[in-house]
């Protein structure tokens, strides 16, 4: 039972080690600094503000879309040769060097750049990305290993808000004594930031890039020595037996019913989150004009939420089923995408607010708290949800194919807010391709049964 015990606690660390990259980078300080660096370059290059916020979207919405779509057409491949070869730790690793790589990299995208610089900004970050999900695959294959199945819904919600927990910390941290406001050159505590880096040059905040990396190699350290693979024989790798085994999975599916309903639900449906997750901090700097500290503040209220309430939704999760907190979740992310589809610091829905108020801050920071508090409860019953649908031999190829039905189609929400913000020249608009991908996956889902393959 210790050795149990150990275990799960070692996978709950890759949670709390890898959410610094969708915390800090994705969402609330490298995001919306590219974002700032991406506006200035296209101003200069003869945009007026509101198409350079536009532009500066639509570039770094591009950029998920490819680095997603290399995920989709390699997860199945990769989980199918691990399942193959019996070995998934090794994964883990090299998957983790490009995390680290990337992340580490960002360091180098300074203010003030030419059209490379934001090319390999994108380039950066997607290397790091890539890396975030293949070694997520891996580890939530270990998932089903763990314990008996009645369990597995308090696991994934504890392993999501110990993750977000992490995230937290990692935030707070960054804002505290190094991310830098644009216009201050002050932390949140008002000082510079730590170790003498140069206000001037954007050092406080480019270091989320080191941190992140370096926080992620710091806390990978309880996963290795903690978590074991399950004892399997240990085979080569035969590639070709590994594609026959991924066919014959994607064969099974027309069998599959509920299996099949659950993918094509989740590509939708979390395709919506990721993006909404991509793309807050970047509205929320182009819409309502908020700095970085404040974007970084609106992430705590976020996150606090996500954790707290995806270990309420893990124990819903275990009492009631991974199902009925999937649909309430999606429904909470519907109602805050109608939201901001219809806010500016003007207006409501055709509501007048003052924008000199703190109103309009006040309403995005509520849909903030949604934010959080759904997608984390969403993201933990859905990983339950899957697990339900495979077992332990075959579970790293079950979720590379449900990492497929989560990028197969990942470019088209950063696509599809791309192409609405460039033909209707606004950010806000932008975001209304979300609300049909979440009804989609909601409309799926009810052909999903609540235990998945489980025996009743």
């Amino acid at each position: 039972m210790v050795g149990d015990r150990k275990r799960i606690w070692g996978w709950y660390f890759f949670d709390w080690a890898s959410q610094p990259y969708n915390t800090l980078l994705l969402t609330f300080v490298f995001g919306p600094y590219f974002a700032e660096i991406a506006r200035g370059y296209y101003m200069g290059a003869g945009l007026d503000e509101e198409a350079a916020k536009a532009a500066a979207q639509a570039y770094w919405g591009w950029g998920l879309a490819i680095a997603s779509l290399i995920i989709a057409v390699l997860a199945p491949v990769l989980g199918a040769i691990a399942d193959g070869t019996g070995r998934r730790l090794v994964w883990v690793w090299a998957f983790s060097a490009c995390y680290v790589i990337g992340a580490a990299g960002l360091w180098w995208v300074a203010p003030g750049g030419e059209a490379g610089m934001l090319f390999w900004a994108v380039l950066l970050f997607g290397l790091g990305f890539v890396g975030m999900e293949f070694a997520t695959i891996f580890t939530n294959a270990l998932m089903p290993s763990l314990t008996q199945s009645d369990d597995l819904g308090a696991i994934s919600g504890t392993g999501f808000a110990f993750g977000y927990l992490g995230g937290l910390v990692a935030l707070i941290v960054m804002l505290l004594f190094f991310a830098e406001g644009a216009d201050t050159g002050l932390t949140l505590l008002g000082i510079p930031p730590l170790f003498g880096l140069d206000t001037e040059a954007r050092e406080g905040t480019r270091f989320v890039g080191p941190f992140t990396a370096l926080w992620y190699v710091v806390f990978m350290i309880p996963f290795f020595l903690w978590v074991k693979e399950p004892r399997t024989e240990r085979r080569p790798l035969h590639l070709e037996r590994a594609l026959a085994s991924l066919g014959d999975l994607i064969r099974s599916l027309r069998y599959r019913r509920s299996l099949t309903a659950y993918l094509l639900s989740s590509l939708f449906y979390r395709d919506a989150l990721n993006a909404l997750y991509g793309f807050g901090g970047i509205y929320a700097s182009g819409v309502l004009g908020w700095s970085i500290t404040q974007i970084g503040i609106f992430g705590i209220v976020g996150v606090v939420t996500a954790m707290i309430v995806a270990f309420i939704g893990g124990r819903a999760d275990r009492a009631y089923g991974p199902k009925p907190v999937i649909v309430a979740s999606i429904l909470v992310l519907i109602l805050v995408c109608i939201v901001i589809v219809g806010m500016t610091r003007e207006s409501l829905w055709g509501l007048a607010l003052d924008p000199a108020s703190s109103l309009p801050d006040a309403i995005f920071f509520g849909c903030g708290a949604l934010i959080g508090a759904a997608g984390g409860s969403l993201q933990a019953a859905s990983r339950t949800m899957m697990a339900r649908h495979t077992t332990p031999d075959r579970a790293t190829e079950a979720f590379g194919l449900y990492a497929l039905s989560g990028k197969v189609t990942s470019f088209l929400a950063p696509a599809l807010i791309a192409l609405a913000t460039m033909i209707s020249g606004s950010q806000r608009i932008g975001i209304a391709p979300l609300i049909v991908l979440f009804l989609i996956g909601l409309f799926l889902l009810s052909f999903v049964r609540p235990r998945g393959e489980m025996k009743a």
